[in-house]
């Protein structure tokens, strides 16, 4: 038996099911909440069989599992489809409708998710949701057991309810970025109270027990060379002068190192782009490309960009096995842009969430001057990782002809 596609050929009844997406669109900040209502809207509208609301994710190459009928609902959160794979990925690639009424397994695109029992399921439709201000914000899937003729008209309706669902999606994004940020921060600080009052003591000890006692010894041994040149005995004092030079020499190594652990020397002596290309230069077989501006930035901007780079640098050497780094500093009038990209093994972002390989100390740091981190990577592809900052108010633009 084959019904006639979502049975909406009522224009009144079409602008009900429009006026019911509104409605849950309402249904609060939560990504998954509004997922969950949008599906169960339009299942019980189009006597269709199942939704599925696949959102981009964060890092902008795959789909996740956010809205789901019953009994798949429990699969919220746990399926995830990376671009240009399956239907919903050649869709979210393509920016284009697709329409499959019977025999999935012989259409290319149809990759089988063993969660979602697609081979229960016969004919389905499976459109962007996008909208001119928020850009792609998912892809929204609705399947029959029944063979269906999904026509023209009900990819329209469907598209113009994904165009609905988008700009909600978005909103609920930004606040779930924008919460997420807040607890980071929360989070950050304390973290950052707690390293501030162990730095403290750290420095405490080691000027108490370093620097603070090699003055003591430097101090008798001044002593016993007035004494010895009181006494006319010059071998003498000749030696403990030696050895009083040598204790200046180590305590000023000692106080280099303590003043360096609170800001690099180097971003002093030679900026920040020439302390960016000395660290880079510092990695050992690895070839070295530099594009670096050289311009001056607010104090704590360039301490967090050094410190950037050189954990980055770091976990290029620990873990990329990279033969070449380009490292590149871009500035405008507001903003700073660092991309660090090497041609290592790379890694699945999507499957750690950009939390791996010591990128939440990068963010994090990045988060604390009001930038934030892009991070690009494949296996097999290398891995770049981008920071953009503000330096008076907004930060650059986040496309750039250097970004990748």
């Amino acid at each position: 038996m084959t019904t006639r596609g979502l049975g909406l050929d009522d224009p009144q009844r079409e602008n009900e099911v429009l006026l019911a997406i509104i409605e849950a669109t309402t249904s609060g900040p939560g990504v998954e909440p509004l997922a969950a209502a949008v599906a169960r809207v339009i299942t019980g509208a189009t006597a269709t069989d199942v939704c599925f609301v696949h959102v981009l994710d964060d890092t902008e190459r795959s789909l996740t599992l956010a809205g789901a009928t019953p009994p798949f609902d429990a699969q919220v959160g746990r399926v995830r489809l990376p671009l240009d794979t399956g239907v919903a990925g050649w869709v979210a690639s393509h920016r284009e409708p697709a329409v499959i009424t019977g025999d999935k397994r012989a259409d290319p695109r149809y990759v089988a998710i063993p969660e979602l029992h697609g081979e229960q399921y016969t004919s389905m439709v499976s459109v962007p949701m996008e909208s001119e201000p928020a850009g792609l914000a998912g892809v929204l899937n609705v399947h029959t057991v029944a063979h269906r003729e999904f026509d023209d008209r009900d990819v329209r309706v469907l598209t113009a309810i994904g165009s609905l669902v988008a700009g909600a999606l978005h909103q609920a994004r930004m606040h779930r970025r924008l919460a997420a940020r807040e607890e980071a921060h929360g989070r950050f600080a304390e973290q950052m109270v707690a390293a501030q009052e162990a730095e403290r003591q750290r420095l405490a000890r080691d000027i108490h027990d370093g620097i603070s006692q090699r003055l003591v010894t430097l101090s008798y041994h001044l002593d016993a060379v007035r004494t010895f040149l009181d006494r006319d005995e010059a071998a003498a004092a000749r030696e403990d002068l030696t050895t009083a030079s040598d204790m200046v020499l180590t305590t000023l190594d000692e106080a280099r190192a303590a003043i360096g652990a609170l800001r690099p020397p180097v971003l002093d002596d030679l900026g920040l782009a020439g302390a960016l290309a000395a660290l880079a230069r510092g990695l050992p077989d690895v070839r070295v490309a530099l594009d670096l501006e050289d311009r001056r930035l607010p104090e704590h901007v360039e301490v967090a960009l050094y410190r950037i780079a050189q954990e980055t640098l770091q976990n290029v050497l620990k873990h990329a096995g990279a033969e070449e780094v380009t490292v590149r500093l871009t500035t405008g009038s507001t903003g700073v842009r660092l991309e660090l990209a090497d041609d290592g093994v790379g890694f699945d972002v999507a499957g750690r969430d950009g939390t791996g390989h010591g990128l939440a100390s990068v963010r994090e740091r990045a988060e604390l001057v009001g930038g934030s981190v892009r991070v690009t990577s494949r296996p097999g592809t290398g891995t770049t990782v981008t920071v953009t900052a503000p330096v008076d108010s907004e930060p650059l633009d986040e496309e750039s002809p250097h970004n990748t």
